[in-house]
């Protein structure tokens, strides 16, 4: 699902609809999968631009922790 002005795959969460599992990593750059396995979803790499970001296929979201995220901007 692509949003309206075309900047990303990205949804907007939802209260009520979007599932609240939110991970907390430590890099920019995460792959997500739904971790499960033939069962889960193709795996995608998500790259953090601000604080979280959402994965369209699943709406698991994951978190920058606080101090973390300095990874040369790759």
């Amino acid at each position: 699902m692509r949003d309206e002005k075309l900047t990303g795959y990205t949804p907007k969460a939802t209260p009520g609809v979007t599932p609240e599992e939110t991970i907390t990593v430590h890099s920019r750059v995460v792959p997500c999968d739904n971790g499960g396995g033939a069962l889960g979803h193709p795996l995608v790499y998500l790259r953090i631009e601000d604080r979280q970001v959402t994965c369209p296929y699943c709406s698991r979201t994951y978190v920058l922790a606080e101090g973390a995220g300095d990874d040369g901007h790759h």
